[in-house]
């Protein structure tokens, strides 16, 4: 089969890669139908994730057609048709049970390095390094689905790809943002990034009842779509953040902050160059300033919600703000089958098209130049939507 591996950082490539086989008797083999390029794919891309091995096949955003099932696949026959959750769960653990998917505390066969990295490990992670399990990925034309009947949602013929494609990440982890704010209705909340889980957070956080959203950003196409969803927008490049959100909030602060940015923010002046050289030099793997941004503005007693993805350590972070101001911090991959079947529903009954995402389709044969398109934002690049 064809497929997206990588070789170093930038360095990625669609050549021939073994077909995926059953491997156990919960697994099941998915052709291709459709499949994209996430933001957090670009921090592989940008070599600032371990444990990545020369030909990985990267991808966890994809859907597909069920070709073949193990013996003790119980939900799925050949034929359906399907979206894949990026994390891979069991769905039997006490954290699948809880509903905490990302959590699940069985699907990494590799769970020794996170153990060794984050102090104890979480679900696997298909095409996300040999730390999140070394799962090949679904930039491909096949993929094995490990745990299928747990980690696969049955799509209706009527929908067309584009339409629920995202339903297997950033539509989840945009809402999971939102609902990590506790949010009771009437709330102002602001939110750093306007890509596509971005997107999808401002989007939640009107559904479950805020009143303002303020979306950060400055990049044109992206504070274009933040301003359709209704969300009153800041160019990070031409106001101070911070002073604005304290004007428009009466001296208080946004009641909930989403960083929907994570590892590599982008900042001008000393503090943006101090983290770029220091994640360089690989001394610090992450750019946290819109971390730091979100903690500083966001109002006393106030939630943050971090969604934005984060590899390892940052520095200089405000504990002494997230202290004293009380702040409630929620932060974790998203739970995807926690909540596909309730976005499936809004899909379905109109409440939301989340192919307003797509600026670019491509054949799975570009997808390398399509990884350079995304990461340099070239022709409002926001999401490529890849078909083998």
């Amino acid at each position: 089969m064809k497929a997206l591996r990588w070789y170093d950082s930038r360095d990625v490539r669609v050549e021939d890669a073994p077909d995926p086989r059953l491997q156990d008797p919960k697994d099941a083999i998915v052709r291709i139908t459709a499949t994209t390029i996430c933001g957090s794919d670009l921090h592989l891309y940008d070599g600032f994730v371990a444990t990545l091995e020369k030909g990985d096949i990267l991808g966890h955003e994809f859907m597909g057609e069920v070709m073949e099932v193990g013996a003790a696949v119980k939900t799925l026959k050949p034929g359906d048709r399907v979206v894949a959750s990026f994390p891979i769960s069991c769905g039997e653990c006490v954290y699948c049970l809880k509903g905490q998917f990302s959590l699940c505390h069985n699907s990494n066969p590799e769970k020794e390095l996170q153990d060794k990295f984050l102090g104890n490990h979480t679900a696997a992670i298909y095409g996300y390094s040999h730390m999140f399990g070394g799962i090949p990925g679904g930039q491909a034309e096949f993929v094995r689905i490990p745990y299928a009947d747990v980690g696969t949602l049955k799509i209706p013929s009527h929908l067309p790809d584009e339409k629920v494609l995202f339903l297997s990440d950033i539509f989840p982890t945009g809402y999971q943002a939102a609902l990590n704010c506790d949010l009771k209705g009437g709330e102002t909340v602001a939110i750093w990034g306007c890509g596509p889980v971005g997107q999808f957070a401002i989007r939640s956080a009107f559904l479950l009842g805020a009143e303002r959203v303020f979306a950060i950003d400055h990049v044109p196409e992206r504070l274009e779509k933040a301003r359709a969803a209704g969300a009153k927008t800041l160019n990070f490049d031409e106001l101070k953040v911070h002073d604005t959100l304290m004007e428009l909030t009466r001296g208080h602060g946004p009641d909930a902050c989403i960083d929907a940015v994570g590892m590599e923010a982008h900042e001008g002046g000393f503090i943006g160059m101090y983290d770029k050289v220091k994640q360089l030099m690989r001394v610090e793997t992450d750019r946290p300033f819109a971390l730091r941004q979100a903690i500083m503005a966001c109002r006393k007693g106030g939630v943050l919600s971090i969604i934005g993805a984060y590899g390892g350590f940052g520095d200089k972070i405000p504990l002494g703000a997230m202290f004293n101001k009380a702040l409630n911090i929620h932060e974790c991959q998203a739970h995807v089958q926690a909540h596909w079947r309730k976005l499936l529903d809004l899909i379905e009954a109109g409440a939301i098209d989340p192919s307003f995402i797509i600026s670019h389709r491509m054949p799975l044969a570009e997808a390398a130049e399509g990884y350079r398109m995304f990461l340099e934002k070239r022709d409002g690049c926001m999401k490529i939507f890849l078909k083998p």
